[in-house]
């Protein structure tokens, strides 16, 4: 068995093709319209099998369908599957077409075990990606901040940055309480506050980032815009942990 991740590529396959790969094997799959393919536990009766020796795999726990010119990814067994991007797919929910290129699948197991199933539809312009062992890293792009920014977001993110498990943003208040303290020359209102954590999202928005837009997320907002605003800000590294010392004169 291959046991070369399709996220490398599939430079051969046919445009439209998809090509899935599990544990257990692999399978390349033209493009015909209503063909299918079963994935699941039960190894004699799928096409493709994911986690055969965990019982909280269903049998047959999905299906990919060719349908309109699109690959579907359908979830028909009991437990849910993990799809890029933090969403679940549930038994009975409509299936989700997939997009070109590499898609990873997690079927939830037993014991928070999670079986990969990797999907690869061909666009025709695939190429192989070769090991870069030696060449110069690609850093993530870092946002710029002014030193006041930096101040209040740490302010609002700061159980982002304690690693706290699922945290919520720092209320409006208290952020504008630490930035009186820690910037007495200024004004620091919670409009203020909400002014200038507006100002940044807008900023990353017109960058490319999505989620930081009332309109993107629909209602209720909640804490959504700033829970999504101060991910990105740890996964782009603007913000580290290290930044947390610009609160230490609170101490």
């Amino acid at each position: 068995m291959n046991h070369d991740s399709l996220a490398r590529g599939v430079p051969h396959a046919t445009p439209g093709a998809i090509v899935a790969r599990a544990l257990t094997g692999r399978l390349h799959v033209d493009p015909v319209e209503g063909r299918t393919v079963r994935f699941g536990r039960n190894r004699p009766n799928v096409d493709l099998c994911v986690g055969e020796t965990d019982l909280r795999v269903s049998r047959q726990h999905g299906l990919l369908t060719r349908r309109d010119g699109h690959w579907w990814v359908a979830n028909t067994g009991q437990s849910p599957i993990r799809l890029p991007g933090t969403r679940w797919l549930f038994r009975d929910e409509e299936a989700v077409p997939l997009a070109n290129g590499y898609t990873p699948l997690f079927v939830r197991g037993s014991r928070d075990r999670e079986h990969l199933l990797e999907l690869y539809v061909a666009d025709g312009t695939a190429k192989q990606l070769v090991p870069q062992h030696e060449s110069v890293i690609q850093p993530p792009t870092r946002w710029r901040l002014t030193p006041d920014e930096r101040l209040l977001l740490v302010a609002l993110g700061q159980r982002y940055l304690l690693h706290e498990a699922n945290p919520q943003p720092v209320s409006r208040q208290q952020v504008a309480e630490v930035m009186a303290e820690l910037r007495p020359d200024a004004n620091w209102s919670v409009k203020r506050v909400e002014h200038m954590v507006a100002e940044v999202r807008a900023r990353l928005s017109a960058g490319g980032v999505p989620g930081l837009l009332r309109e993107e997320v629909g209602e209720p907002v909640g804490n959504t815009l700033n829970d999504n605003l101060l991910r990105e800000l740890m996964l782009s590294t603007s913000l580290v942990p290290p930044d947390l010392a610009l609160l230490d004169p609170l101490s």
